[in-house]
Order: structure tokens, then C-alpha cells, then sequence
């Protein structure tokens, strides 16, 4: 029996940096963009809020950029405040080098299994489908997926009762499949 399972995302994740203003190290960002003219180039930031004290900091998005090689639909993305472009810029492996910046997926993320898991008799293949790069261990979502706490899905795996491609101990944040053996 194949079975899909998919990871989506549920609301933006937290931004680890540390704040200026205090001993923070967790920032949310609500969707908001700075955009700054100064004669025909542009600069635009994703505007990020301090857990602790709600200090404002900046991630730069764009930096001196011509006015036109910024796309007209882009523009209008930023002037409205798109939280979907936020969405996208966070995810965003440059934007994140660029800034020394890293996500918190704790808490922004669910599992569809797709109703209740019946373990049979026979063996059971999931496919897991991640709708954006959220990295978790494979072992927290097998757990879960199930239903049984994470010790029982590491004892599983040490027995070799679930077998995947995949190094279940790491946290890959792309798309993988298991077996688990009954």
C-alpha cells in the first residue's frame, strides 16, 4: 500500500538573528517591505520584528537596482506589502547567506497524513511531499505520522524495520520515501 504524506507550511517562520536592542535572537517578519528611490535606483527591504523587544531590522532584498531591471509586477508586490513575496524571500538560500540569517521551522509547519495510519500485517510505503524546504528529521515525521513517540520510531529504525534512501537521522528538507516493515 502506497501512501502520500505532505508537509506544508503553515504560517511564516521565525528568523534567527540577533537583535541590537536586546538578547533576542528570534525575529518575525509580517510581510512588510521598505522600499527606498533614490533617482533611478532602488533598495528594498523585508522588514523583520524582535521577539523580545520589537525592534525593526532590515533584510536587504534589493540593493542599488535600477529601476528598470526591477519587473513592474515585482514593484507592485512590494508597494502592497505581499506576504506571499515574504513567503518567497525567506526561502530564499541567497537572501539568506546575504543577511547571515537562518530559519525556525518550530511550530510553522503540519503534518496530512491523510487520515488515520493503519499499520497492517504487510509492509506500508509512504512517500513524504514537503510544499516548501522545511527541515525536519525523518524519524520526528514518521513518529508522528503514526502516532507513536520518536524513541519507537528510532527503535524501528535501528532494527531495521523502516528502511529508507534517505539518512533518517539528518533533516533533509526535499521530498523522500520509506518503508516500514511489519
Amino acid at each position: 500500500m502506497l501512501t502520500t504524506w505532505w508537509v506544508t507550511p503553515t504560517c511564516l517562520p521565525l528568523v534567527r538573528r540577533r537583535c541590537h536592542a536586546c538578547a533576542s535572537v528570534r525575529f518575525r517578519a509580517d510581510g512588510k517591505f521598505r522600499v527606498n528611490a533614490n533617482h533611478k535606483l532602488l533598495d528594498a527591504w523585508l522588514l523583520v520584528l524582535c521577539t523580545g523587544c520589537g525592534a525593526t531590522a532590515k533584510l536587504t532584498f534589493l540593493e542599488r537596482a535600477h529601476v528598470r531591471s526591477v519587473p513592474p509586477g515585482l514593484l507592485d508586490r512590494l508597494h502592497g506589502n505581499d506576504p506571499g513575496l515574504a513567503a518567497e524571500l525567506l526561502r530564499d538560500p541567497v537572501l539568506q547567506r546575504r543577511n547571515r540569517i537562518a530559519l525556525d521551522w518550530d511550530g510553522a509547519w503540519r503534518l496530512d497524513t491523510g487520515g488515520a495510519m493503519h499499520i497492517g500485517a504487510e509492509a506500508v510505503d509512504v512517500s513524504v511531499r514537503f510544499a516548501a524546504r522545511i527541515p525536519v528529521r525523518p524519524l520526528r515525521l514518521i513518529a508522528e505520522g503514526f502516532g507513536f513517540p520518536r524513541a519507537e520510531a528510532e527503535r524501528l529504525a535501528a532494527e531495521g524495520r523502516i528502511v529508507s534512501v534517505v539518512r533518517l537521522s539528518g533533516k533533509p528538507a526535499g521530498d523522500f520515501g520509506f518503508t516500514l516493515k511489519r
